[in-house]
Order: C-alpha cells, then structure tokens, then sequence
C-alpha cells in the first residue's frame, strides 16, 4: 500500500496522543533577526526519547493485529528509530522487542537504549548492514519487521508533525524538514500539501549521502545507496520507495549541506536558542543558515533530534571554533 491520506495522519495523531508529546513550536527572534527572516524551531529534540521517531514506532506498532505483536517486533536503526521502539515497548508493555543498531551508533544513543526492556544487538558498521541482520533474524523467528521508514503506518505517524505545526502557525509559509529515509518529510508533505498546496516543503539532505536529492532528481528511489562517511547518521542511507511513492511529488525541492554547515548549525543553536541538537537534526537550520533555502515570510525548521554526546560536541565545537 503506497496511498496515504489526511484522514489517516489525523487517525494515528489519536492514536499515539497518550504516549508522545505534543512538542514546542519555538519562534527564535535571534535567529529571526540574523536571517531577516520569521525563523520557528519545531522541537522534535524535546520528544520522548530525543528524537521523533516514538510518533511513527507508536502509531505502526499500534496497528499490529494481536497475534502480529506476540510474535515479537524487531526494528533496524542508526539510533533515532530503535529508540522510538524502544519506547513503544515500554508504553504499550510489550515482550519480545529486538533492535538491530550499528555498532558506530551515537554512544548518547546506545547508553539510552540499554535502559529499556528489549533485546538490543550491535552489528554492522552501517544501517543497511543493521537492516540486514534484522530482516534475517525477523525471516527466521517470524517476528513483525518495524521498517525505520519505509513503512504506511509509520509515515502517518511521523506526519503528526506536521498537523501539529499546522495548528500552531496555519499561516506558515515554509517548513524545512531534514531528510534520510524519508519517512517524516513524507508525512509533513501530505499533511501540508492536503492543507494548503502553496506551503513550500523543502527537503535537506546531507551532501556525503544525497540520496533523496537524486531520488527527485533522477525520478526513482534511491535505497539502499552507498554513503560516505557523515555525522548525521540518522539521515545516511537510501530514501525509501514508500515515501518516494507517497511524498516525493509533494517535496518543492532538496537542498544539501556539507558536515561543515551542519557542525556550524549545531554551534548556532546554541549560541541562539540555547539548544542542543544531533547533526541529523539540525539539518534543515544548517540549510537555512547557509543560505541554501530562500526565505520568505514565515519558515518553520524542523529540530528532528538533540541525541549528541559529549564527545562528539566537543569535536564539533573545537572544529568550529577554528
């Protein structure tokens, strides 16, 4: 099933409201000022557990029949994902959850995925090697695979967002979304396109795996593709043929950013707002900070994670600092 309509994101916000927050829509006036420009910060980075992956393992999970969830849920993820599952399980009281996370995973992610009741395996260095190992062990133990994208249900759940920035700012102009597998800016894009067709949805991906920027451009998805190496992990990878097949069409444009503008996003929303994000999710502030995405009127960014550890701060500071 690659059809996604309004009236099912409004469904999955029903959904999942007991178990996700409802989170900020922050306007920056420094930022604001600096870019000339009416700057809103969508704080997925205050979700539970970082990130706004809880939104679509919630609402995906959710629609499992019975037997499908007793016979165990296994998930692949850079982190962000396997989180969001994690989460679930500990919510809905599940059993039997397995998360495959590559064992380069952020070390802020992995020390959160040890606290909650699943079974957690490190494996690969990748997340299409992750993937791999956890399609394998769902093949043979006939556990439901819970795609970290590539998925129906888990795209309405991620559109959440988007109906949540539509009721806090209905006039917005522009909403920024940082892209990976594709599953969130495919549900904000059908949210926003289905509410008002003239919103700009602008995709940013980074420049070391520009997969959903080719996936527009050459008309076809891209998954699984051959990164180079990137801080934004959670957005390395392919773009998936479900949110290509849902969102693409909807998406006005990619932008992409270097490691570089996304190291200097992460100093500038904490010199501006006093706000700690992960290279995936400050992304979109990246792009607009570089000058990537033309502004006008009012852009709402979307802040899709804050999972940094120390080590890894402190590496882009003293980088951006010289």
């Amino acid at each position: 099933m690659t059809k996604l309509t309004l009236h099912e994101i409004y469904l999955a916000q029903q959904r999942i409201a007991p178990h996700v927050v409802e989170t900020p829509l922050h306007r920056s006036s420094l930022l604001s000022q600096h870019l000339g420009s009416d700057v809103w910060l969508k704080l997925e980075n205050r979700q539970h557990t970082g990130s706004f992956k809880p939104r679509g393992a919630l609402n995906k999970i959710m629609s499992l029949s019975a037997d499908e969830v007793a016979r165990g849920i296994v998930a692949a993820s850079a982190g962000n994902h396997a989180l969001g599952v994690a989460h679930a399980a500990k919510q809905l009281n599940l059993a039997n959850v397995d998360v495959f996370v590559q064992a380069n995973a952020a070390p802020a992610k992995i020390a959160k995925l040890r606290q909650y009741p699943i079974n957690l395996h490190l494996i690969g260095d990748t997340f299409d090697e992750a993937q791999a190992a956890a399609l394998e062990f769902a093949k043979k133990s006939g556990a439901t695979f819970v795609s970290a994208y590539d998925d129906v249900h888990v795209i309405a759940g991620q559109g959440t967002v988007g109906l949540e920035i539509m009721s806090a700012l209905p006039d917005v102009d522009a909403i920024v979304v940082p892209v990976g597998g594709g599953g969130l800016v495919a549900g904000i894009a059908t949210v926003i396109k289905s509410l008002n067709p003239t919103i700009r949805v602008v995709g940013v991906n980074p420049a070391a795996s520009p997969s959903a920027y080719l996936s527009k451009r050459d008309g076809q998805p891209y998954d699984p593709y051959d990164h180079e190496p990137t801080l934004a992990q959670g957005l390395a990878g392919g773009f998936g043929r479900v949110p290509f097949m849902i969102g693409m069409m909807l998406i006005d444009e990619i932008a992409l950013v270097t490691e570089d503008e996304m190291k200097h996003g992460i100093a500038a929303l904490i010199d501006s707002d006093q706000m700690l994000a992960e290279a995936s999710g400050i992304a979109g502030l990246a792009a607009v900070l570089a000058g990537k995405v033309k502004l006008s009127g009012k852009t709402v960014v979307v802040i899709t994670g804050g999972n940094i550890d120390t080590d890894t701060l402190r590496l882009v500071l003293n980088q951006v600092a010289h």
